[in-house]
């Protein structure tokens, strides 16, 4: 009977561990490839600060912004400015989680 409670217990336990919900979801830019701006969208699940950041492809950030979501469906406009053609990987972080994806600039 003891082993039993002690299993459920565990289980009960590991699942609730497993069950994190993302605060951050669909990340997405369009259009992609682009040429001067594209927007990049993601639902969240909560009202906080994000960072979007853009790195090249060797990593360095070559651009850095912070904004403040809402729940929802969320749009950031994102201009190319002096950005050089090519592959770019472009993620937004908050304070749990971070999700990223890439997007070319033609």
């Amino acid at each position: 009977m003891i082993k039993k409670l002690l299993l459920t217990l565990f289980l009960t336990t590991s699942a609730m561990s497993f069950s994190q919900t993302k605060t951050l979801e669909k990340l997405s830019a369009a259009p992609n490839p682009f040429t001067i701006s594209t927007n990049i969208t993601f639902n969240a699940n909560n009202v906080s600060k994000i960072t979007l950041n853009v790195r090249n492809v060797l990593g360095k950030i070559v651009f850095k912004k912070e904004y403040t979501t809402k729940i929802g469906k969320n749009s950031i406009a994102f201009y190319k400015d002096d950005l050089a053609t090519g592959i770019y990987i472009y993620s937004i972080r908050d304070k749990k989680e971070i999700i990223s994806k890439r997007f070319v600039i033609k």
